[in-house]
């Protein structure tokens, strides 16, 4: 039934200029924004939308995740850029889970929802 559909992935945030502000300026992902929907332009024609949601809670699990060469420079350049990485009990002082898998790290949006940079190779 689906197999010629382009589905797409979207999810809530409780504002959506900050949310704009966040993927589109401290991220660089492009962005647009119509009907109070923003949508993000993800490489690969891997369009994602944030809505506006009244009463919005944070996912607890991640939501995006962005596969990066070199987790070193992308978790260095991101916090100059403001973004606090998550700092669980099994992560580095950077906030690197190295304790087997791909190397990766956690951050969170503007409304709470967990992202991540992930070095798949």
């Amino acid at each position: 039934m689906f197999e010629h559909t382009k589905a797409f992935s979207g999810f809530s945030a409780d504002d959506i200029p900050a949310a704009k502000k966040f993927y589109g300026e401290t991220l660089g992902i492009p962005v647009s924004e119509e009907h109070g929907i923003l949508t993000l332009h993800i490489a690969g024609g891997r369009d994602t939308i944030v809505y506006p949601k009244t009463g919005h809670v944070p996912a607890t699990f991640t939501i995006l995740n962005f596969p990066v060469s070199d987790i070193e420079a992308a978790v260095d350049e991101l916090t100059a850029r403001g973004v606090e990485f998550e700092h669980y009990d099994f992560v580095d002082p950077k906030g690197i889970n190295r304790q087997g898998g791909p190397l990766i790290a956690w951050f969170k949006d503007p409304a709470g929802n967990v992202l991540s940079v992930i070095q798949l190779d």
